[in-house]
């Protein structure tokens, strides 16, 4: 039965502006159970017409035909599947990969093999038929040539093939290896495998029972053994070929094997994939860094502006232009207690708390201190969030009645009292005695004043007993539904209008400030900012991409012969593509993760030694994982495209 045919098969190369005909029209049908020898000298074809026969290569013209299937036109993952189910090949230079054992070379093939059931004892069996049963989990440079060899053919015939294609198989070695290695070559051939060796060896040669003999590119004689026998091998103990066009369909298995061989690349190039992953490590650690540091900003700003009150409008005076020059800020609009009945009667307002304010000279003991003075009514403590940390705040009994009683913030219990507890004791404000009924929440230095650096009184004790005042500094609005802020903004603003009968050229004469504005505004700037932070660290996991794509490309040239081998096993471009897709994705997960750590550490001295706010959120430890995966899959493609596009025959012939 024939096995392969060959129809006038033609193949030229060209090197530089030379034509060479490596093949002029050869026609040869191998059948099955045949031990064929095909010989000549240097040059005269015989590896090319081997390389066509393994589909390791495609002819200029003619016909293939594998068990009287045509086998000229099939795509390349059709070929690939012929060369890892059908063709089995033993090379001169052995081509083992050489960061694998024995073991896990001969497994190789079944990587790219469908039929993966009891892969490991199947090798582990075709080793032990080679006499390697021992060294199964040693290296390639543990073994002796003749060893390699063994592995080499066990790796041949682990998927079980229906020919053996084999290159010098005894080149490389010594006259009692290459002894060894046709003994078994011999013994396959009786078993019934079909066994087509390439040699200029003429005692190889006279091992086979059929002498193909090539000269110049054709082959100018075929001789057979009178005592030629073969064993043939029943058409129901074959492979079926008709399904060369369908897919093939890939596994978690291959997956996996694909990350534990990513694993071995990184553990023996620990310095080029430690350079790989130090631009992505930089990067993630730059972006989770720099979000965290805009998040803490955002929330800073947001505590202090709580602080403030939460829903609040504060009218005030302003001030007008006469004749070009303006006038004392509430000279032309006083703010007075029928302004706050006023905006009290508005649906949306929830609470007022009018103000007055000035300067104080405070005297305790021995000590002195000028500080800001504030007369409001009980109801500032809840709009403002003024609550004392101790003590208490006056009532509204207490404001009436003028009494003279004080609350005083944290700075000004610093300056006076010191360690001292200050509750109950009497301090003089512009000459006048004052109680100290409770202590003020802290609410920081901004860049224009210490807020904590003031004291806090009964209103009407303010205008009556100590500042003079028959008018009001301010108007404090708490508005129910943040939702009508606007609507309670205009109502304020039309019925200061109307009450103090202001014309339009004198509307400048009082203002309303609507906290909430300030805050979102406060918000988006500090949102530009992380954006603006994130775009340049994300500049940096660009520039680690370029970096791994650059090591990648470098680690393509080192390993063409590698991938050679592996197409010529059975892989597929996209096996390829996979793998070394793979290995650039494992490359910046490490550099991920190592980039978050250092992140949290970057974060965590920050914090410590500028005291700022850092907060690092899920939502950017994510973002950040998933920004490094894209950088290795996309920069990583690029690679691995370039290494599934590469030749299978080119790349074993690779230097």
């Amino acid at each position: 039965m024939k096995l392969l045919e060959a129809e006038n098969i033609t193949k030229t190369y060209r090197i530089g502006e030379v034509d060479i005909r490596a093949l002029q029209g050869v026609s040869v049908t191998i059948e099955v159970g045949e031990f064929v020898a095909i010989m000549g000298p240097s040059g005269s074809g015989k590896s090319t017409l081997m390389h066509l026969l393994g589909f390791l290569d495609t002819p200029d013209s003619g016909v293939f035909r594998l068990m009287e299937q045509d086998t000229s036109r099939l795509k390349e993952e059709e070929y690939a599947f012929l060369r890892n189910r059908v063709i089995g090949f033993v090379f001169q230079q052995f081509n083992l990969m050489t960061r694998s054992t024995a073991l896990e070379n001969v497994c190789l093939p079944l990587l790219y093999s469908e039929d993966r059931v009891g892969d490991l004892d199947r090798s582990k069996a075709m080793l032990g038929k080679v006499g390697l049963a021992d060294r199964m989990e040693h290296r390639p440079n543990e073994l002796s040539g003749g060893q390699q060899q063994r592995v080499a053919i066990a790796r041949a015939l682990v998927n079980h093939p229906l020919m053996i294609l084999a290159d010098e198989p005894t080149g490389n070695l010594d006259s009692r290896s290459g002894k060894e290695i046709l003994e078994i070559f011999k013994d396959l051939h009786k078993q019934g495998m079909t066994i087509v060796l390439v040699t200029h060896d003429e005692n190889v040669g006279n091992a086979a029972q059929r002498i193909i003999r090539m000269h110049d590119g054709k082959i100018v004689s075929d001789e057979k053994r009178p005592d030629f026998k073969r064993k043939e091998i029943p058409l129901e103990d074959q492979p079926r070929l008709r399904d060369f066009s369908r897919k093939k369909k890939y596994n978690s298995e291959e997956f996996i094997e694909h990350f534990k061989q990513a694993y071995r690349m990184i553990a023996s190039n620990k310095l080029r994939s430690f350079l790989s992953m130090l631009g992505v490590l930089i990067g993630v650690a730059c972006v989770i860094t720099m979000l965290a540091l805009g998040r803490g900003a955002k929330e800073s700003i947001t505590e202090q502006l709580s602080r403030l009150g939460s829903n609040l409008l504060s009218v005030r005076p302003g001030s007008v232009k006469v004749h070009g020059v303006s006038t004392e800020a509430g000279a032309a609009t006083r703010l007075d207690f029928e302004d706050v009945k006023a905006i009290q009667e508005i649906d949306s307002v929830a609470k007022v708390a009018p103000q007055v304010t000035g300067q104080g000279q405070l005297v305790y003991g021995n000590k002195n201190w000028s500080t800001q003075v504030i007369g409001v009514t009980p109801d500032y403590a809840s709009v403002r969030n003024q609550e004392p940390v101790s003590g208490r705040f006056f009532t509204a009994e207490e404001n009436q009645t003028r009494q003279r009683l004080v609350l005083i913030g944290q700075t000004v219990q610093r300056e006076l009292f010191g360690n001292e507890d200050p509750m109950g004791q009497t301090i003089k404000i512009n000459r006048v005695n004052f109680r100290v009924l409770g202590v003020l929440p802290s609410l920081g230095a901004n860049a224009f004043h210490d807020q904590d650096d003031v004291v806090v009184i009964p209103l009407a004790t303010a205008m009556r007993r100590l500042m003079g005042k028959d008018y009001l500094d301010q108007i404090d609005a708490e508005i129910a539904d943040l939702a009508k802020m606007p609507q309670a903004e205009e109502a304020i603003n039309a019925m200061i209008i109307r009450r103090h009968h202001l014309t339009p050229e004198r509307y400048d004469s009082f203002n309303i400030r609507n906290y909430a504005d300030i805050q979102q505004a406060l918000s988006s700037t500090t949102q530009t900012f992380s954006v603006l932070l994130g775009c340049v660290a994300a500049i940096s996991l660009v520039v680690g991409g370029i970096g791994i794509m650059n090591i990648m490309l470098v680690s393509v040239k080192e390993r063409t012969r590698e991938i050679g081998l592996r197409k010529a096993i059975g892989a597929t471009p996209r096996d390829i593509l996979m793998q070394f897709l793979v290995e650039a994705i494992v490359v910046t997960f490490i550099g991920g993760l190592a980039g978050i750590l250092l992140a949290a550490v970057i974060s965590g001295i920050i914090a410590a030694i500028a005291h700022w706010k850092m907060i690092i959120t899920l939502g950017s430890l994510l973002l950040a994982f998933f920004c490094s995966a894209a950088v290795g899959i996309i920069f990583g493609l690029w690679p691995a495209k370039q290494a599934a596009a590469l030749d299978p025959i080119r790349a074993l012939r690779y230097e």
